[in-house]
């Protein structure tokens, strides 16, 4: 493998986009956790930073906060 493009995504790119989409989506934490059938201790620790969702709870968790997660995933602006 060759060397990082200066282009790549970061985890950290990524957790920002995450907090600020659930901060801007209106909808609270236990709302969101509800929804997404885990426990608002998880929402918080995304918008902190401290934790990632897996995979499918991205996903779905995109569809909760109504936001492409091509955007989430900073695939586009």
């Amino acid at each position: 493998m060759g060397a990082k493009s200066k282009n790549m995504i970061t985890l950290e790119q990524i957790k920002i986009r995450l907090s600020e989409a659930i901060k801007q989506s209106g909808m609270t934490q236990n709302a969101i956790a509800k929804e997404l059938g885990i426990k608002q201790p998880q929402i918080s620790a995304y918008i902190y930073g401290s934790k990632m969702p897996a995979l499918d709870t991205l996903a779905n968790l995109c569809k909760v906060l109504d936001v492409d997660a091509n955007y989430i995933l900073c695939l586009t602006d």
